[in-house]
């Protein structure tokens, strides 16, 4: 019945006063009864009405003296029941005052106060330890005491309790109290939105305020030069615009008539920093735009793909990386819409099922000229291939690379393709070195470039059918192979009638023996120092790419004979890495800057060899620990794939740097 009782109590909201008295544990009840106690003693000793009035009747009748000497008494009683009172209650507020004072310590105001509220304990306790016997408020007088104050005080430390309207400090409209609103300037509650703005302002202040660390700084510092930016003058104000509309992306609405290549631009650097959301992709998305470049798309959903569709429907050219939530309906979208489609690459499309695909080749038909499919797992498979050899005759442009469903089949399919030009594979299945033989059988007469990764089984035969039925390429890239020998690649490049290679990759061809690390000395596996001296004897004046990182076979004189004797000169190179090249040194390093007028970037991660040496401006050097710390203008960026990218210039000159 108890629990009844008080579930049937009607409990309003409650005053600043009365919310003050109940955590100061003043009962209104006491008040009362205190009162009403006082008022029947008053009664009792003689202050009722009557009685006064008979009080004051018995001088004129001329009765007895001993009543009016108990009339004294009892006024002397009331008088020190009143300063009774009075003390009591001065003692009170005190207190109180004393309560508010303290919480205002405990809110962290600042250490001086907390030190000053200390003080004036231990104050009060020294006087209370001489025993003053008049010392009943705790050793403050009855001057000190302020009723203003602590009316003050009451009002400033009440808050309008969860539950009750209130005006906002900043727009003045009403809301509802609620635990987490903050105080505003001048120390009312805002609501919510104001609240959230107010936040945000501080967050801003603070980090303004605090100094960058100099290990960020650093980082960011290796990680523009890792990227290859160029370091030379004043940022251009395009640069400038362009990292300021990313810096701001949440406010940005539009771009405008952008150029598509400014476009694309900011689209890297979006993913880059992974801020490429649902609610940043229109900025990329115009109905005049003839290609989506999309590098990180990890954040977009399913409905999100077909606005692409939707808003770009002209688009000839999409380039969609990490593509996860990619879906058949999107896919089925995209055919129905996009019908001038022609360049199709596509990152992580994992969703997409097999019956998809080769309903994609089947209607893109003839259409489709360029392919480049990534990181599949499960979806394609060798018949989706064999659909696409068939119905996509005008295909130029194939990569397949991490397709782990893709084998011999597929490899054979691809050498049916009449117009193919540029192929680069890397499959996790094992193909047969007969089966690479006959794709460059077939299609290396038309050949550009060549990429064949981590085909282990692949031997010098493949090496002596490029040497004879290749003629045009451009870029040639065989790496991650321990079958191939030194004496294969010194053939390759010997009497080879094709024209120089703009780009040569040959990295991590060497023999795989942790017992012997140097491999057969007789036969080096991989590409050694006579294939070296071939390869740059054949290209070395056209080339502008060059990675012949973990060849561990090159021996110190070759390179030497290459970059450091006197006309040795190569005027178009712009990239080398020579990481975990054992025999790289201070001098060949010297040689290579020499010898390479138009070099960007020099990658030598490994190379424990190489002390100090002068680093040009122009020129970034990385991976030589005892250079780090002392290079800090550095050239342009060359892409891996033979695509130059422009870089940021800031300004640079040639700096010493000491081991």
């Amino acid at each position: 019945m108890s629990g009844r009782r008080n579930g049937n109590r009607i409990r309003g909201p409650q005053s600043a006063l009365t919310d003050f008295l109940a955590a100061n544990n003043i009962s209104a009840a006491q008040i009362r009864d205190d009162h009403e106690r006082r008022q029947r003693e008053a009664r009792n000793n003689g202050e009722g009405p009557s009685i006064a009035a008979g009080a004051a009747a018995t001088p004129a009748t001329g009765e007895d003296g001993a009543d009016e000497d108990v009339v004294e008494i009892d006024e002397e009683e009331e008088e020190r029941v009143r300063e009774d009172s009075k003390k009591r209650k001065r003692k009170g507020e005190v207190e109180a005052l004393e309560k508010i004072k303290k919480a205002k310590a405990g809110k962290g105001k600042g250490k001086e106060e907390k030190g000053k509220s200390k003080g004036k304990g231990k104050t009060k306790g020294k006087k209370g330890k001489k025993g003053d016997p008049d010392d009943d408020d705790d050793g403050d007088s009855d001057d000190d005491f302020d009723p203003d104050d602590l009316s003050r005080d009451m009002y400033k430390k009440s808050r309008p309790l969860p539950g009750q309207f209130e005006h906002c400090e900043i727009c003045s409209k009403r809301f509802t109290v609620t635990p987490y609103n903050i105080e505003g300037p001048d120390g009312g509650l805002v609501c919510t939105p104001c609240g959230k703005e107010l936040k945000k302002d501080v967050k801003a202040e603070k980090k303004s305020a605090a100094k960058q660390p100099q290990g960020r700084k650093r980082r960011k510092l290796e990680s523009d030069r890792l990227d290859g930016l160029v370091n030379r003058g004043a940022k251009s104000l395009q640069q400038m615009c362009i990292e300021t509309v990313a810096k701001h992306h949440d406010d940005v609405e539009e771009l405008g008539d952008m150029p598509a290549p400014l476009v694309e631009r900011l689209s890297q650097i979006f993913s880059k920093q992974r801020v490429l959301k649902p609610k940043t992709l229109p900025l990329f998305l115009r109905p005049d735009l003839q290609s989506v470049v999309l590098h990180d798309a990890a954040y977009l959903e399913a409905d999100d793909y077909k606005q692409i569709f939707a808003v770009v429907p002209n688009v000839q050219k999409l380039v969609l990386g990490n593509t996860c939530q990619m879906k058949d309906e999107a896919m089925e979208y995209m055919l129905e819409r996009c019908s001038k489609l022609k360049h199709v690459q596509l990152y992580a499309s994992n969703l997409v099922s097999t019956e998809m695909w080769e309903k994609f080749f089947t209607v893109m038909g003839g259409r489709l000229e360029s392919l480049a499919l990534k990181w599949l797992d499960n979806a394609l498979e060798d018949e989706s291939v064999e659909v696409m050899a068939r119905e996509c005759r005008n295909i130029r442009r194939l990569k397949f690379k991490l397709c782990r469903r893709l084998g011999e089949r597929a490899v054979a399919a691809i050498a049916t393709l009449p117009k193919l030009q540029h192929l680069s594979l890397q499959l996790s299945r094992d193909v047969s070195n007969e089966s690479l033989i006959s794709l460059i059988e077939q299609r290396g007469p038309k050949l550009l470039t060549l990429s064949l990764e981590k085909f282990l089984d692949a031997d010098d035969s493949l090496l002596a059918a490029i040497h004879s039925h290749c003629r045009s390429l451009q870029k040639l890239r065989v790496s991650e192979n321990d079958t191939i020998t030194d004496a294969a690649f010194t053939s390759l490049f010997t009497a080879w009638p094709n024209a120089s290679l703009v780009f040569a990759d040959f990295n991590a061809t060497r023999d795989i023996d942790n017992n012997n690390s140097d491999g057969p000395l007789e036969d080096p596996i991989g590409l050694g120092s006579a294939g070296f001296t071939a390869l740059m004897a054949h290209s070395g004046q056209a080339l502008k790419h060059l990675d012949i990182s973990s060849c561990r076979h090159i021996d110190l004189v070759a390179l030497s004979e290459a970059f450091c004797s006197s006309d040795a000169v190569y005027p178009a190179l712009e990239y080398i890495n020579v990481s975990f090249c054992s025999r790289v040194d201070t001098e060949v390093v010297e040689g290579i800057f020499k010898a390479c007028p138009a070099l960007k970037k020099l990658v030598a991660f490994g190379c424990f060899d190489v002390g100090a040496v002068r680093v040009p401006g122009s020129v970034v050097l990385i991976g030589v620990p005892r250079a780090r710390e002392g290079i800090e203008q550095f050239g342009g960026y060359f892409d891996g794939d033979g695509v130059g990218i422009q870089g940021i210039e800031i300004g640079g000159m040639a700096v010493e740097v000491g081991a």
